[in-house]
């Protein structure tokens, strides 16, 4: 349903985004990740029609954005960083005048409407001026006129910006709920958002993907993947340390507060089994044992290599 070729585009000298090629399929969502400056929001501007190319392009449905930019926008509803709108107008006037670009009937215009108001919960603040509005219902505003016309192709730039944990809840759940019949690109900084509703992650750097696979897998290339991590008694810590440093499939060995240790294994490698049965020839007793998956910020920070990294887990934690 997306497929980008070669997508490129220089600012005078300066490559933004340089021959990106990939495509995503009906039911993926594509978590587009990178750090400030990688070329997600260019990538995205160029997708929707919204930048001219330097070069390559991008189809949307089969149409060619250089070619046949209005039926590249017709198919996709764009939610942009920032989600511009007229700030005297109010969420039912924005949303009217939206379904008139969209040339949605009026006789559909009210049900549509009806509809993106109830999937955004914006039915509270319909009739304020939208200057007057939080940035979290403003965000809101820009999520339901990308939703109108009910596209099958969804490219949103950071969807949950400015909204509280249940907003973002609420809006993760629409993402998702509508996943199965659309292709939905995502860019975020969250690593919780990736986890939680993307089935894929593509991570750019410098203007080029530098990992493209599911989150899990992109998880196993983290140094903490299969990390054994372990809470010991206060007096049995260091006795536990010297044990672990001491085995062949443990690589190191990380102290956490008074109690607690990480056993971060050789080439990433199960070593749950090693690990409790070195512990226990020295009667050493743990009192709570958990397998890491891995952090996707760890393998982020790996592999991007721009001066300013952006990449926000704080919900993760």
């Amino acid at each position: 349903m997306i497929e980008i070729d070669h997508l490129t585009k220089d600012f005078g000298t300066f490559r933004a985004v340089d021959s990106l090629s990939f495509s995503v399929e009906k039911g993926e969502v594509l978590g587009f990740l990178g750090p400030n400056g990688a070329g997600k929001s260019t990538s995205m501007k160029m997708i929707t029609g919204y930048l001219s190319p330097t070069s390559g392009t991008a189809r949307i449905l089969g149409c060619d954005v250089r070619k046949d930019p209005i039926s590249v926008k017709n198919a996709i509803g764009y939610l942009p960083e920032g989600a511009p709108a007229w700030p005297d107008m109010t969420p039912v006037s924005f949303l009217k005048f939206i379904a008139q670009i969209r040339k949605i009937s009026g006789v559909e215009t009210d049900k549509a409407i009806a509809e993106v108001v109830d999937k955004t919960n914006l039915g509270n603040v319909l009739h304020q001026p939208i200057q007057t509005l939080s940035k979290g219902f403003k965000r809101r505003v820009g999520l339901a006129q990308a939703l109108l016309h009910d596209p099958e192709v969804l490219i949103m730039d950071e969807p949950t910006d400015g909204l509280d944990p249940n907003q973002k809840k609420d809006v993760r759940d629409l993402i998702q709920s509508m996943s199965a019949d659309k292709a939905i690109i995502v860019s975020t900084h969250i690593l919780e958002e990736v986890e939680v509703i993307c089935s894929r992650a593509m991570i750019i750097d410098t203007g080029r993907i530098v990992a493209d696979g599911r989150p899990e897998e992109l998880e196993a290339q983290s140094e903490r993947h299969n990390a054994v991590r372990l809470t010991v008694a206060p007096e049995q810590q260091e006795n536990a340390q010297k044990l672990l440093e001491g085995s062949e499939v443990v690589q190191s060995v990380e102290l956490i507060g008074e109690t607690g240790l990480r056993a971060l294994s050789v080439d990433r490698k199960p070593i749950l089994d090693p690990v409790l049965a070195c512990l226990g020839k020295a009667n050493l007793k743990t009192l709570e044992v958990q397998v890491e998956r891995g952090r996707l910020d760890d393998v982020f920070r790996n592999l991007t290599k721009s001066d300013i990294h952006h990449f926000d887990n704080r919900e993760a934690q």
